[in-house]
């Protein structure tokens, strides 16, 4: 297949390019609600976030929990709002998108450090699978491990037809079987009244929860654009992420705080497993992670094809390959590698949004035809504003500083250097 670069760095196919890893989604191309409804959800659907759920459920009255849950999915809901909007309206990945605001080069730094974050997780939802699986049923870890990472991988190589068709399966699968086995635990306990009774054992305060809530999901939430560029319309791109997060995220969470509450346990598999319901929970704990994990690695090679111009497929490959030989250690270091991912992801989207909105007005030239700067320094210097914020100041929403210091500062420094 022959290729070559054309003045914007892209890569132009006589093979047609399904996945658009380096060019505008055509219209013919793109998808109504239920379609991008489906895969938005299972994007949610994300076995972590039960966890933090848990810490939720333990740490706050469960009136208290709800307001939490609520802030923090409204934050998450207008971040990811202003990125499907940008996304669909282009038709761009983020990785494309951040050419317009880190230049050409400067763009790789986005692309990398989205692509390790999203390997990471990756990585981590295969182990987070394969352990509790390998453990209850004597299987070998490190085959389970392997095998999984391969299933996952090969969705995500097929592209956007195979993540919204295992979407469409998994969402209804989690959401019935999830909330059985959560109904079943509340009942154990007296019903609502007897969750609503329960006090909190690690209090925490209201903006520590909503700190865990964004944190949660933050660092997937940048990569919206991935999938909103293949929305129909901007109205079903914004609708489809908002709603989605609104439901999904609060799904999880919900999972995770009954779970912690009555059982122990975040994780609603886990919840599954003590009330005997071992099929359903595997199934429920395979399909969460692997509606997640085939839209991470997706982005992980998205963004690897931008810096070196290869094919998407490729890259998936690749990344896959990496993400599953590190899926142990990389679940060992969890709470490092968060860390790490909510310092530097916000930044990120911050500068695409203030970009896209406040500096060039929702005006974006055909990528085709662009000639990108090598790397604007002021898009450099916000990232490292906000990434200092979000690990100095501890006051407030930790990835909320990072988003409005990153963009301020971009907005502030564009307007000096264009003097």
């Amino acid at each position: 297949m022959e290729q070559r670069i054309n003045t914007a760095g892209n890569i132009d196919n006589h093979e047609h390019d399904h996945d658009y890893a380096l060019g505008h989604v055509e219209q013919s191309d793109k998808k109504g609600f239920f379609s991008m409804f489906v895969v938005m959800l299972g994007f949610t659907f994300f076995s972590a976030s039960m966890l933090t759920g848990g810490k939720l459920g333990t740490g706050l009255h469960l009136k208290d929990f709800f307001v939490a849950v609520f802030i923090g999915n409204l934050i998450l809901a207008c971040y990811t709002g202003a990125l499907a909007y940008i996304g669909a309206d282009t038709g761009l990945s983020m990785h494309l998108l951040a050419r317009y605001s880190f230049g050409e080069k400067g763009s790789y730094l986005a692309s990398f450090i989205t692509s390790i974050t999203q390997i990471g997780w990756f990585g981590v939802g295969i182990a987070m699978f394969a352990i509790p699986v390998a453990n209850r049923f004597n299987i070998n870890l490190y085959l389970l491990v392997g095998i999984t990472g391969i299933l996952m991988t090969a969705t995500a190589y097929f592209g956007m037809k195979s993540l919204t068709i295992l979407s469409a399966i998994a969402v209804p699968a989690i959401a019935v079987l999830g909330s059985t086995s959560a109904i079943m635990a509340t009942n154990s306990v007296g019903g609502f009244q007897g969750l609503m009774n329960i006090e909190p054992t690690n209090k925490m305060a209201l903006v520590t929860a909503v700190t865990l809530c964004v944190g949660s999901f933050i660092s997937g939430g940048t990569a919206t654009p991935d999938f909103a560029r293949f929305s129909k319309n901007k109205k079903v791109s914004v609708s489809t992420t908002v709603i989605a997060f609104f439901i999904g995220n609060s799904l999880m969470f919900l999972f995770g705080a009954i779970g912690a509450l009555v059982t122990g346990n975040s994780d609603i598999a886990d919840v599954m497993f003590s009330q005997g319901l071992v099929i359903p929970a595997i199934i429920v704990l395979g399909l969460n992670i692997w509606t997640t994990n085939d839209n991470a690695i997706y982005t992980a090679a998205l963004g690897l094809s931008n810096i070196t111009k290869l094919p998407k497929n490729k890259m998936v490959i690749i990344g896959g390959f990496i993400g599953t030989i590190g899926a142990i250690w990389l679940n060992n270091n969890f709470i490092t590698f968060l860390t790490f991912l909510n310092s530097m992801l916000p930044p990120v989207g911050g500068i695409i949004i203030a970009d896209y909105f406040f500096v060039k007005k929702r005006k974006y030239d055909n990528i085709e035809n662009t000639r990108f700067i090598d790397i604007n320094w002021v898009a450099i210097i916000a990232f490292l504003a906000g990434f200092i914020v979000a690990n100095i100041i501890s006051v407030g929403v930790i990835a909320l500083n990072a988003i409005i210091t990153t963009m301020l500062v971009y907005i502030i420094g564009t307007k000096i250097t264009s003097k």
